[in-house]
């Protein structure tokens, strides 16, 4: 979590103090972490007072212990009344080890099902301060997440299981992407890690823009990764309701947003205000369509009809006079799906004639927002 104030002053303060006290409620174990440098404070005992009383089992962790002769310091902590401590120092990794064996002893015992539950797994995903915590809160009906004006202050992905219309998914928030170049402070760019990690184990990813700034190619690059990944993918224009519209309609937006990036043509795009709610769950309703459709099979024999129609009013073109003959196509996987054409000559087959069989699978059986792989093999 982020650091707790017992009495806060700013927002961003406040927002951090109520998600200390959400995590407090979801912990199996608590570290109480306090500074052997700055001593006992009256934070710290208020945290020690909220730990005690949620009933969970905690360790007190003094750090900044970077020798023997610091460990004095650490002994006016038994003042709070709060037992044994350990020591440790972050930085180095002093006597890290030994604090791990502690932790695990706190740990519920006996045999746990360690395998992540089989649900769609949804990530909000975007630029730094898109609002992409103000979604998650919005969806989640809690400040799980803390939402501040400043960039960077969601540093960690949080798992959120959730239900809708009697439907189980998982949402998960992220730190914001940015562009490596621009990752200047080791804890932004191990949040970019972080958020990359995300969307590899997710199975949409709501990519959200910044409705007043506009898509930008950031932007669109995140999607395109989410797509290399081989990822659904939904865009939300976020902050839709402080645009100054005039006749500019969501029609017109996304007409104007294709134009200028054709790649996003195949996605989904909606239009949302997280801090009003407008739309929200429209927007994850789409991304659990999406997450079907990325599962979607197809029949051999219908894939074979397709290709039958193809073959009589659009076989592949001839190219240095030689002609890839398509004999026939199966579906070997879904997540997502990917159609495998067994032909004469694969290397003969140009990359517009891949590019028209794709556009061809999508109109026929609705694979927007996922992506499709085409894959050619020599008979």
């Amino acid at each position: 979590t982020g650091g707790y104030v017992a009495h806060p002053d700013e927002d961003i303060t406040e927002a951090i103090s109520q998600q200390v006290e959400i995590a407090l409620a979801e912990a199996n174990a608590i570290i109480i972490l306090v500074d052997a440098k700055t001593g006992p404070t009256d934070d710290d005992a208020q945290m020690g007072k909220m730990v005690r009383e949620s009933g969970k089992p905690f360790l007190l962790v003094v750090n900044k212990v970077d020798s023997e002769k610091d460990e004095s310091d650490a002994s006016r902590f038994y003042g709070l009344g709060l037992g044994d401590l350990e020591v440790v120092s972050a930085i180095s990794g002093r006597k890290s080890g030994d604090l791990l064996d502690e932790v695990i002893k706190l740990l519920p015992t006996g045999e746990e099902d360690t395998k992540e539950i089989d649900v769609p797994r949804i990530a909000v995903v975007g630029r730094p301060n898109v609002g992409k915590s103000t979604l998650v809160n919005r969806l989640s009906g809690q400040e799980r997440v803390v939402v501040s004006a400043i960039p960077g202050t969601t540093r960690d992905a949080i798992d959120l299981p959730m239900k809708r219309e009697g439907r189980e998914f998982l949402l998960i928030d992220t730190a914001g992407l940015r562009r490596r170049a621009r990752v200047k402070e080791q804890v932004e760019y191990y949040s970019s890690i972080r958020t990359n990690a995300s969307l590899e184990r997710c199975d949409t990813a709501i990519v959200l823009v910044d409705g007043e700034e506009g898509c930008t190619l950031q932007d669109v690059k995140i999607l395109s990764h989410a797509v290399d990944l081989g990822k659904g993918a939904v865009l939300a224009i976020n902050k839709w309701d402080l645009l100054q519209k005039d006749h500019m309609t969501s029609t017109q937006y996304s007409r104007d947003l294709v134009g200028r990036f054709p790649s996003v043509r195949d996605y989904p795009i909606t239009f949302i205000s997280a801090l009003s709610g407008q739309r929200t769950w429209r927007v994850m309703d789409l991304a659990l369509k999406v997450y079907d459709r990325r599962m979607t099979r197809i029949s051999t024999g219908e894939l074979n009809r397709f290709l039958e129609e193809l073959n009589a009013t659009s076989p592949p073109p001839t190219r240095k006079g030689r002609v890839a003959k398509m004999y026939y196509c199966v579906q070997p996987k879904a997540e997502p799906p990917t159609v495998l054409f067994f032909t004469s000559r694969p290397q003969d087959v140009p990359d517009h004639y891949r590019r028209f069989l794709e556009r061809q699978l999508r109109e026929r059986y609705d694979f927007e927002g996922t992506p499709v792989r085409i894959v050619f093999k020599q008979k």
